[in-house]
Order: structure tokens, then C-alpha cells, then sequence
């Protein structure tokens, strides 16, 4: 567990060690920062130049003629290459520098530098949107009502809070996994449960939000880029383990990211209720948020195409890296 941890944090800090991070981080804001400015544009637009779904246009699934839909193909386009930007140097650069010999001889299973590899560069993707999350409380017109309320399970709530900082400052001063992880743990159960029973309880709300958009399209399409997110990254994940050079990876990375894209572009040839648009939807990553993801729907086949492929890129890994430690 010390060894999974400690590469973790290796590989975390390498991305604001180097450029790459920067540049995958400043690519990305730029880009939904152009979605957020036509959704916003399109919001304040009236008759049928308006927008029903505004993170439809936010996530590139805008079926608005014009710009909109020129954003959507641009998103979806570059969103591999993003990915593809994080998972480049995971392993290839381990391969290209000679140190994947040093660590496969380490007292570290494979299986542990995958999953260690992997979550960090999930942590960085998670790292990603988090910004665009100020987008929110403009795109769905929130409202917020803060009230100051002491009951107990509102000082359970606080105890979470600041075990949940303990846990962050423990894991960043390199401290025992055990401690922050149990401490981790520990801070989430109380947060998450002093919050529902101060909603049960408690005849006040401390917190009291009211959207003037629906915000479970929000909800779904966040859950939607997380899950799709991983997918991506554990393909360029797997492309990784396979050369040495990280622009090989890149564009490995892309090419193969692009199979779950460009099925999009063929919805137009096929009737909704062919079995060919079916299987153009199951493969389309964009058609999963256009139709359902920014529409507060969640489909489970979309959700087992992700799972799936993850785990099988995942595990593909775990055999590239052992089939190089029995050379």
C-alpha cells in the first residue's frame, strides 16, 4: 500500500512539474470556456435561437445549425487529444528513459503500478473540471439561502470537513496511507451522513439552493464525462505500456479515441429506429451525452461500454507490463 501510494503522488506531482499538465489544463479551459460562452450566448437568445439543454451545448451535443454544432464536433475532436496528452508519458516515458526495468524490479506488483498510474491521472482529469463547475450556478440560474444552524448533525458535518482536510494535508506531507486514507474515509462517512440526517432532522436548512434551469442534466452529464473520462484514459493508458516515444502514444492514443467519436457523423445516414443508428449510438460517446447525459438521462448501456472497455484496457496493461517483466 505504501509503494501504490507513493507512486501515486510521483506521478500526480510530475504533471505540474512539467509542461504537459499546463498545457493539457490551459487547452482545456480555453475549450470550455468557448462552450460556456455560446451556451451562455444562446441562453440569453429568444424564439427558436435559443437553447432547451444549456450543457448540451457546454459538453458539444448541440443539434443548433451554426456554431453550435461546429463547438459540438470541435469538443469531441480535441476531447481524445486531451486525453491523450495525460496519459502519454505514464508509461512510455517509463519505457524511452530505462527506469520501467528499475520499477517492474521493485517490490511493487504490476497490477499496483497500473492502478496507481491510472488513478493519478484520473485525479488530474477530475482535476480538469473542476473549474467549469463555476460555470454552473450561471448556466442553471442557482439561487443560494445560507442560514446559520448548530445541531449536532451539523457539527458532525463540520468534524467530516475537517477530517477530510487532515486526510489532503496528511497524503501531500507524504504521510502513512493508512492514517490519511483511514482518515479519508472517515471524513466522507461523517460529511455525507451529517448531511442527510441534518436534511431529515433538522427543521432549518443550513444551506437551501433553487435552480431556475433543471439541474439533474448537470448531475447526469458530470457523472457522464467521468465515467467516459476513464475510458479514454485507460486506453491512452494501455497505448502507453506498448512503445517508448510519448508522441507515438499521442497519436495512438487519438486514432483509437477516435473510434468512439466518429460514429457520431453517421447517425444522419440511419433511420432512429434502425438496428444500424442502434449500433451507431452504443459505439457514439458523443451521441450517449447528446441524447441522454445533458438531457438528465442516464442509460446503462452507455455506462457498460465504459466499464467495459476500462477494465479491458486496464487489464490488457497489467499483461503488457507482465509480458515485458518475463523477458
Amino acid at each position: 500500500m505504501r509503494a501504490t501510494a507513493s507512486l501515486f503522488r510521483r506521478e500526480l506531482a510530475a504533471y505540474f512539474t512539467g509542461p504537459i499538465g499546463y498545457v493539457a489544463l490551459f487547452g482545456f479551459l480555453v475549450l470550455t470556456g468557448l462552450q460556456f460562452n455560446l451556451a451562455l450566448t444562446l441562453l440569453n437568445e429568444r424564439g427558436p435561437r435559443g437553447v432547451e439543454y444549456p450543457m448540451q451545448v457546454l459538453l458539444g451535443g448541440s443539434e443548433i445549425a451554426g456554431p453550435a454544432q461546429t463547438a459540438g464536433v470541435l469538443f469531441w475532436g480535441l476531447f481524445p487529444a486531451v486525453t491523450g496528452i495525460i496519459t502519454m508519458r505514464l508509461l512510455a516515458e517509463e519505457r524511452g528513459s530505462g527506469t520501467l526495468e528499475m520499477l517492474l524490479t521493485a517490490p511493487i506488483r504490476d497490477w499496483q503500478v497500473v492502478f496507481a498510474k491510472f488513478a493519478a491521472c484520473f485525479a488530474f482529469y477530475v482535476l480538469l473540471w473542476l473549474p467549469t463547475l463555476a460555470y454552473l450556478p450561471v448556466l442553471l440560474d442557482l439561487h443560494a439561502e445560507w442560514k446559520e444552524v448548530v445541531s449536532t448533525w451539523t457539527v458532525l458535518m463540520a468534524a467530516g470537513i475537517v477530517q477530510l482536510s487532515l486526510a489532503l494535508l496528511l497524503c501531500l506531507l507524504n504521510g502513512s496511507p493508512w492514517g490519511w486514507l483511514t482518515m479519508l474515509v472517515s471524513g466522507a462517512i461523517c460529511l455525507g451522513l451529517g448531511w442527510w440526517l441534518h436534511l431529515e432532522n433538522d427543521p432549518e436548512r443550513m444551506l437551501t439552493l433553487s435552480a431556475g434551469i433543471d439541474p439533474y442534466p448537470a448531475l447526469t452529464s458530470y457523472i457522464g464525462v467521468m465515467l467516459a473520462g476513464a475510458m479514454f484514459l485507460a486506453l491512452g493508458l494501455f497505448v502507453s505500456s506498448l512503445v517508448r516515444s510519448q508522441l507515438v502514444a499521442w497519436m495512438l492514443a487519438l486514432l483509437l479515441g477516435l473510434v468512439f467519436v466518429l460514429p457520431s457523423l453517421l447517425r444522419w445516414w440511419f433511420d432512429t429506429g434502425s438496428d444500424e443508428y442502434r449500433a451507431v449510438y452504443f459505439m457514439s460517446v458523443p451521441e450517449h451525452f447528446r441524447r441522454d447525459f445533458t438531457r438528465g438521462i442516464i442509460d446503462t448501456r452507455p455506462l457498460v461500454l465504459y466499464a467495459t472497455v476500462t477494465l479491458f484496457c486496464l487489464f490488457l496493461t497489467v499483461r503488457s507490463l507482465e509480458a515485458r517483466r518475463l523477458r
